[in-house]
């Protein structure tokens, strides 16, 4: 009989519990590397045979250096990362290992925003207009070019953190020569007003086996920089855009050349002309408490699937998608005035989740009725206003 297979999750983040508590059913041994801040945060230790913190996994070298260190007394099969930030970390650590999984290669197409978006492009996909940030005389041929405004995005954060808006070349300069050596790394993109969507998949030997939409209810950038409650839920099977942002998101992972796991892509339908364009890709499972309201809805855990799937590959076993269903799911929640906000009051039968963190609100609402949940949304969303609703400057960086 052959020994168990040893998996290392890496995560910069409290996040991912399902995953590693799959794998352990599965039989697999487990370690985490995690950040020191969330030491005593509620992993399942169960779970877990080993644990191990450091003070940063934003030192790459460090990190490589942790992990053979470690590898020196356990044969480790495979580098899971939990976090976006740990996507090209934990390709670094494959290919400094030699073990199978993500390439660096692919792995960077998820986290750089601009090799992302040049991807898309030259893949025949529409995306917003964009430059990457070297050549100055591009970039005022790019803004003489492309009206304004324009956001000026880090190329390696995730989610809105950090992207600026820029409404005339004078504002542009000024941000530049504040960044220095660091403007290389921005891009700068039109910007475009619209609704913004998004798809969650798991993909399986290049093909997309598992997709679901959703829409925000305003655009993340807008909540991360304004504040506001926020919401998201899934997408009426019958509605158009439905099938239209399915088939473009399958159209993007294709050229994107992801041979298994799981994304979040998002896409943005522009008021102006009503075309979908796409956003950005990541290579992990989405948050906001996306990945909860497709298992109360779905009854399918994309972090659990995600795991069998690599799983499966390792053991050269055919992975087989377990049925789902088909109820729609809603998430809202915001920053709460109140450390610890009473939920009490929403006691609709279709109120499944409720949010558990000081400082916070939040609810998943799970409806086989489609209509019925636009109803509750627009009600809740109201009263979340009312009841909870705080407002925090935004942060510029995610890695804090």
């Amino acid at each position: 009989m052959s020994p168990p297979l040893t998996l290392l999750f890496l995560t910069s983040e409290f996040k991912g519990q399902a995953a590693i508590r799959e794998a352990k059913r599965l039989g697999c041994r487990t370690l985490l590397l995690a950040h020191q801040k969330d030491q005593h945060a509620k992993w399942p230790r169960e779970s877990l045979d080993e644990v191990f913190f450091i003070p940063t996994l934003l030192n790459l070298r460090e990190v490589i250096n942790a992990v053979s260190y470690l590898a020196r007394t356990r044969v480790i099969d495979f580098v899971f990362p939990l976090d976006d930030f740990e996507v090209v970390t934990a390709a670094e650590l494959r290919e400094h290992l030699r073990l199978p999984g993500l390439s660096t290669s692919v792995a960077r197409r998820f986290r750089d925003k601009l090799a992302m978006r040049q991807l898309a492009h030259d893949g025949g996909l529409r995306v917003p207009e964009f430059c990457g940030v070297f050549n100055h005389q591009r970039l005022r041929e790019f803004m003489a070019r492309v009206p304004g405004p324009w956001l000026l995005k880090p190329r390696g954060e995730a989610s809105s953190a950090g992207i600026r808006r820029i409404n005339s070349p004078d504002e542009l300069w000024p941000q530049l020569e504040a960044l220095g050596d660091e403007q290389s790394f921005f891009l700068l993109e039109q910007y475009l007003p619209g609704d913004v969507f998004h798809v969650d998949s798991l993909v399986n030997d290049g093909e997309v086996i598992f997709s679901l939409a959703g829409r925000y209810g305003r655009p993340p950038l807008d909540v991360y920089h304004s504040g506001g409650v926020f919401y998201t839920r899934s997408l009426d099977r019958a509605a158009p855009e439905t099938a239209v942002l399915l088939d473009f998101n399958r159209q993007l992972l294709k050229v994107f050349g992801l041979p298994r796991g799981a994304t979040h892509a998002e896409f943005i339908r522009a008021h102006a002309d009503g075309q979908f364009y796409f956003l950005e890709c990541a290579a992990r499972v989405g948050g906001a408490n996306i990945a909860d309201g497709i298992e109360l809805a779905a009854g399918l855990n994309l972090w659990a699937e995600w795991v069998k799937i690599e799983l499966a590959h390792l053991r050269g076993e055919p992975y087989h998608l377990p049925k789902t269903r088909n109820d729609y799911f809603a998430v809202i929640h915001c920053l709460a005035r109140q450390e610890w906000p009473n939920l009490d009051g929403y006691q609709d039968f279709e109120v499944v989740w409720r949010l558990v963190k000081p400082y916070h609100a939040g609810l998943i609402l799970v409806s086989p009725d489609s209509a019925r949940l636009t109803s509750l949304i627009e009600t809740y969303t109201e009263r979340f206003n009312r009841d909870f609703l705080a407002v925090m400057p935004a942060r510029e960086t995610l890695r804090e």
